[in-house]
């Protein structure tokens, strides 16, 4: 899926597997004209955005200090 645009995402700190939330969060659209109006999407609605408008999904990489490594830890200790 190469189109002219590009949509930026990544995965939401605070989403626990199995729960019902959206678990990624948009974070930037280059070249593409498209007005999103949700923050929280699920994989298969970006994926359908993505594809509705010919732009091709980039997943961010998590920084070093994103507290990931304390949420996990958190639902380690539950």
């Amino acid at each position: 899926m190469t189109g002219t645009g590009k949509i930026f995402y990544r995965e939401r700190n605070n989403c626990v597997d199995g729960s019902e939330t959206p678990r990624y969060i948009l974070v930037a659209v280059s070249n593409a004209d498209l007005k999103v109006y949700g923050q929280h999407l699920r994989m298969v609605e970006m994926k359908a955005i993505a594809e509705g408008v010919g732009a091709e999904l980039v997943a961010l990489p998590r920084g070093e200090h994103s507290g990931h490594k304390h949420v996990e830890r958190a639902a380690k200790a539950s």
